[in-house]
């Protein structure tokens, strides 16, 4: 994956050496069940989660430039809901101390430039459980479309169950929002 920049962030690929950054938000109670995954609970858990990141090849690291420190990630995915090769599904996570400053906002946004300019993708999806209110506001900054809920859809570590409230932004859309 290329290395891409904003004016405050470098989204590069995930190091082995990030484990101590990643450790710091992953272990959170605030983080993790709002992507549906556990808080970490050792240096080890959050080590054998970060490899596994690094094989997929589809997660950028973010990092602040003021600190130099990776405060989250941002990847583009398969979809498991729609097969085209030419579709991924967007997801981040950021690091609670980094809330409220438009950072994912500033990542997604040129993450989405990149999928649609570089890699020619025709449309991105993105889903949030109903709680997570901030990320709803991220994907509404982006310009996503709300497509629908899909109910009773997605069983995390814990075993409840969430509705997941479902978007898309397809590359023409793109290219109009963001001439606004």
């Amino acid at each position: 994956m290329r290395t891409l920049e904003t004016q405050r962030l470098i989204l590069r690929n995930v190091k082995k050496s990030d484990v101590h950054d990643f450790y710091e938000f992953a272990k959170s109670p605030n983080i993790g069940p709002n992507a549906g995954w556990e808080p970490h609970n050792s240096l080890e858990m959050s080590l054998g989660i970060l490899r596994s990141i690094i094989e997929s090849n589809n997660v950028w690291a973010i990092v602040y430039k003021e600190n130099n420190k990776m405060i989250g990630s941002i990847g583009l995915h398969k979809d498991i809901h729609r097969n085209p090769e030419d579709v991924r599904m967007l997801g981040y996570v950021l690091s609670e101390k980094y809330w409220g400053k438009g950072i994912t906002t500033e990542a997604a946004k040129e993450v989405i430039r990149y999928a649609f300019e570089d890699l020619n993708l025709s449309l991105i999806s993105i889903q949030h459980y109903p709680h997570n209110i901030r990320s709803m506001r991220v994907i509404e900054k982006c310009g996503f479309k709300y497509e629908g809920t899909l109910r009773y859809a997605a069983k995390i570590f814990n075993g409840s169950v969430y509705d997941l409230m479902c978007y898309s932004l397809t590359k023409d859309e793109w290219e109009s929002y963001r001439k606004i």
